[in-house]
């Protein structure tokens, strides 16, 4: 799988206040969201399937004109025959960073083994409220000296996780599954399914 439109030219700031610079992976030891939608590539599997979405705006497009009316919401999907395993990346995405709706997302899942009929499913997330030790930070008040206390609650806040409500489980029926959901703005989730 080809990266190269992911990839980040991230630099590191030493002995920098907490969360200070742009173009980087981590602020004082603590991985930032970006870092997270990293660990979600790295749990893709080696072999890209088709997905399209309604709502992805064309890459062309985007190149030209950035993402300024519509969000881009689009879709990233890979298979490991390995583990038996599917993974679906979902983002959300504006290019300026202010409130907006979020997107209801309705996957709609086809080419499955026609032998299962339930999947487990982890669902990822990345938004204000998952995987995101920044905004932790800033409920804290912005700590300039995180004590040692805080640190610890920031590290557990900069881990990838998953959303809480998500189901556990998904049926199948003859190879097809459907999956609904909402996605915040400037969110990421990653939904893995193995059988």
């Amino acid at each position: 799988m080809n990266l190269e439109g992911a990839l980040s030219w991230s630099f590191t700031f030493e002995d920098q206040p907490y969360f200070a610079g742009f173009r980087q992976m981590a602020s004082n030891g603590l991985p930032l969201p970006v870092f997270n939608v990293m660990r979600m590539f790295s749990r893709m599997g080696e072999q890209r399937v088709a997905a399209s979405s309604d709502h992805a705006i064309p890459l062309d497009k985007i190149l030209k004109d950035g993402v300024r009316g519509e969000p881009d919401v689009g879709v990233l999907a890979s298979k490991s025959d390995q583990t038996n395993q599917l993974t679906m990346m979902v983002w959300h995405y504006h290019d300026d960073d202010v409130a907006g709706s979020d997107a209801n997302v309705s996957l709609r899942l086809a080419g499955l083994p026609t032998n299962v009929t339930t999947a487990n499913l982890k669902h990822f997330r990345v938004d204000r409220s998952h995987s995101n030790v920044y905004t932790r930070w800033l409920t804290m008040g912005s700590p300039v000296a995180p004590n040692t206390i805080e640190y610890r609650q920031l590290q557990q806040a900069s881990q990838l996780t998953e959303v809480a409500t998500a189901p556990k489980q998904i049926e199948l029926s003859d190879g097809n599954a459907e999956l609904e959901f909402t996605l915040p703005r400037q969110g990421v989730s990653l939904i893995v399914l193995n059988w």
